[in-house]
């Protein structure tokens, strides 16, 4: 059982790295962190597993995944103190862009819930334990399985190829769902989400605000989902040209905020950095300024980089030239200026460290730990706290790599 739960947690780990259908494998190192195999397999061992509920309801509602098979949750009960309050993480894991790879998606746990696993470790935000998670141990803890390949928001269907675009109708019916189950009477609700779990709470964050009553504190915060409409190093758009096939074949356009296609294109629409400005509910954005993935697969891909010059650094920060960092921190200046105004209302959070990195929210050593990641001596976890409770403004920026000696680097193998 012990060596189920190692395998579950490394999974929860590198499945957040699905892009197409490339999987990155990632070891974790840094000049003053080593993560173990021990320190993992202790992680997983203390984890508790939570069951996965298939949402008997989606099928009449057309709510499938990509293969047809019914959406699912995980669902642990909060009590005490937070037995009416709701977390809701989104999970995330890529996005399929065109038949083949959705086709391929279908044979994966990201596209079809026969593949699921029956249980999941709930770590960092989703931790049961106040030592870990000291703000929303307690609360009704929810991890919403992602099945459709389209952060959460196509509509539509390939019947030729047998795949099923239906993510927006799986938010649909997941919230009525969990609504049902006690949700409605949420006096406190925060929907989050990592990777493309955390652009898929951007795009849905004023949807959650208004299944609630105003009397409600309802948030959101995206992890990881800050993905920029940024140039490769061939001064090409990589992530741009990706996006176009995901809106396009999925149906997106009709799924998207009025208020961004009203005057830009669907596929800009799909870009956070044109979102976040007319949000109107309170949202956290967690970043890490050298995202590993933007890096691996939108910046410095092989096909933008046919030469390798880019090869050992997009694997490892340590091996990048000085002319390659200094492209590295042109991409971390556009992500700041891309949360400038944003950063401006005092309802919103912000926390972005400049780490080589991808999630922090669900991993228990980025999240809270005796050697988490800091800013200014603050972790992510009392970070979101102290932004969630009004405790505190949090507008938290990092000095410029190489100044952090707290990160948690992630490094490719």
């Amino acid at each position: 059982m012990k060596l189920l739960w190692f395998w579950a947690v490394i999974g929860l780990v590198l499945s957040e790295c699905v892009y197409g259908f490339e999987f990155l494998d990632f070891n974790v190192t840094e000049e003053s962190y080593v993560e173990t195999i021990d320190g993992v397999a202790s992680q997983a061992n203390n984890a508790l597993l939570v069951g996965l509920t298939l949402i008997r309801s989606a099928g009449a509602k057309g709510a499938v995944c990509l293969d047809g098979t019914l959406p699912g949750y995980h669902l642990h009960r909060g009590y005490g103190s937070g037995a009416n309050s709701w977390l809701i993480q989104l999970e995330g894991g890529g996005w399929c862009n065109n038949v083949r790879s959705c086709v391929y998606r279908k044979t994966t746990r990201r596209g079809s819930s026969k593949y699921m696993e029956k249980q999941l470790p709930f770590t960092g935000i989703l931790s049961d334990k106040a030592e870990e998670n000291p703000d929303f141990f307690n609360w009704n803890r929810v991890k919403l399985r992602y099945c459709d390949g389209a952060s959460f928001s196509g509509d539509g269907a390939d019947k030729a190829a047998q795949l099923e675009f239906r993510g927006q109708k799986i938010w649909l019916a997941a919230m009525e769902e969990l609504m049902s189950k006690g949700m409605r009477n949420a006096n406190q609700a925060l929907l989050s989400g990592c990777s493309a779990g955390g652009l898929a709470s951007i795009l849905h964050c004023d949807e959650f605000r208004a299944l609630f009553p105003g009397s409600t504190k309802v948030k959101c915060l995206s992890d990881a989902g800050l993905f920029l409409d940024a140039t490769d190093v061939s001064g090409g758009h990589t992530l741009r040209n990706f996006y176009n096939g995901v809106v396009g074949l999925q149906g997106v356009k009709s799924t998207l905020p009025r208020t961004c296609t009203n005057h830009l294109d669907p596929t800009s629409c799909f870009f956070p950095e044109n979102l976040i400005s007319s949000i109107k509910t309170p949202l956290f954005i967690l970043n890490a300024a050298y995202d590993v993935w933007q890096i691996q697969e939108s910046l410095a891909t092989p096909a933008a980089d046919p030469q390798g010059h880019w090869h050992e650094c997009r694997k490892n920060h340590m091996k990048c030239s000085a002319s390659q960092i200094q492209f590295l921190q042109g991409f971390r200046n556009r992500m700041l200026n891309v949360v400038k105004d944003f950063a401006k209302s005092p309802q919103n959070g912000l926390f972005i460290n400049s780490c080589f990195a991808h999630c922090h929210s669900e991993r228990q050593d980025t999240w809270f730990a005796d050697n988490s990641p800091v800013i200014r001596n603050k972790a992510v976890a009392t970070a979101v706290g102290d932004w969630y409770f009004n405790r505190a403004a949090v507008k938290a920026i990092d000095c410029p790599y190489p100044c952090d000696k707290s990160c948690h680097h992630l490094v490719s193998k």
